[in-house]
């Protein structure tokens, strides 16, 4: 089996792409990717239904401690899928900062774009690449926020110029420039100069409560194993395999 450096190395060489090329008048670029028909040699091993955790939770977090070994940035960057009032979908990518039975959580600003959409609707959407060991994993589950102690708990682990940022953005309003950031900081750092920096009122964490999730484990012939969790109504959670 290949490891994570030769996996990423081997996903890497799929996507290579030419020079621009570029018409007499200037007027067109084509970009052609090489090898278009290329698909990746997937090497995992299968995966088998009775090999699998009953809990999903249990089942993500071996898949979760391998990912690690790619790093904790590529481990727990998730894309955060939602949605707003008139139905347009927006997508970006957040950190995953805890997960158990609970749920999984993340950390935001509750003006931003994102917070607006869940306060209007609650139904999400997270999704975990981790390609170069072929294996993703879909999770739909509707967002709350966490206590405003464990907001608290986790924001004062942060590093105080992260702290000190939170404070300056309003997250998603438009500005003029760079300046406006800039000048908005160095007004806190004053503000705080002798004290700790505290916890925002706008901004903490929300916990995405699960609905189904979903393992996605890449095998050869594009015939992928997929196996769906679903909550049931006694709280418990069925297995299903699914087609590629």
């Amino acid at each position: 089996m290949l490891g994570s450096r030769g996996r990423l190395k081997a996903f890497l060489a799929m996507t290579t792409v030419t020079k621009p090329q570029i018409s007499a008048s200037g007027e067109k670029i084509n970009i052609m990717l090489e090898d278009a028909n290329k698909v990746p040699e997937y090497t995992n091993r299968g995966l088998r239904k009775k090999d699998l955790k009953k809990d999903p939770i249990e089942q993500f977090k071996i898949w979760y401690e391998q990912a690690c070994e790619l790093g904790p940035l590529e481990a727990t960057t998730m894309a955060l899928s939602t949605v707003s009032a008139n139905g347009q979908v927006s997508l970006r990518s957040v950190l995953l900062k805890d997960f158990d039975a609970r749920g999984f959580v993340f950390f935001t600003n509750y003006g931003s774009t994102k917070a607006k959409q869940i306060e209007g609707n609650p139904q999400v959407a997270l999704l975990f690449r981790w390609l170069p060991q072929y294996r993703q994993v879909i999770i739909l589950g509707t967002a709350g926020q966490i206590t405003l102690e464990e907001s608290r708990d986790y924001f004062i682990t942060r590093p105080r110029e992260t702290r000190l940022g939170a404070w300056v953005s309003r997250q998603s309003s438009i500005i003029s420039s760079r300046d406006v950031l800039d000048e908005k900081l160095m007004e806190i750092e004053r503000k705080f100069s002798d004290i700790d920096v505290p916890l925002p009122p706008f901004w903490g964490g929300y916990r995405v409560k699960l609905k189904s999730i979903e393992f996605w484990n890449g095998r050869p012939n594009r015939l992928h194993d997929r196996f769906l969790y679903t909550r049931q109504p006694d709280e418990s959670w069925g297995i299903e395999r699914l087609s590629p």
